[in-house]
């Protein structure tokens, strides 16, 4: 058995290269890290109001700059993310979700693998996107 820490990111579809890692290989010693419901709620305000209301962009965007905040306090990168799910209240606003996404992850060599689902509602009233992050690093 191997004790390399080594992840490798596949695709089988060709619609998916550029968005998305079908799959997501992580073998060896390591440490799974799980973000669970990162959303809109102001991190700074013990009542979770919701910061951005009617801006599912700028949900989105301060979800990431939440998860990354969230990852380094554990010794993690955007890079280190193998599988985010997504969750949005209106499949129209998925243009603007996937903006906030795609700038959050421009630095990422390889794209995490991506489910997206359209929910009739989120946690708080007024959430528009919530995510959900997986994240490997090795020991």
């Amino acid at each position: 058995m191997s004790s390399e820490f080594e992840k490798k990111h596949y695709g089988a579809s060709a619609f998916a290269q550029s968005s998305f890692s079908e799959l997501v290989a992580v073998k060896g010693p390591g440490t799974l890290l799980f973000l669970a419901g990162i959303g809109a709620e102001d991190a700074d305000d013990p009542a979770g109001g919701v910061r951005h209301p009617g801006d599912a962009y700028a949900q989105a965007r301060y979800a990431f700059e939440k998860a990354s905040r969230l990852l380094a306090k554990h010794g993690a990168t955007m890079s280190d993310i193998v599988k985010i799910t997504a969750y949005l209240v209106d499949v129209r606003d998925r243009p603007h979700y996937q903006a906030a996404r795609k700038e959050a992850l421009a630095n990422v060599p390889a794209l995490p693998a991506h489910t997206f689902l359209v929910v009739s509602n989120l946690a708080r009233p007024g959430m528009l996107v919530e995510i959900d992050i997986v994240a490997a690093t090795p020991l």
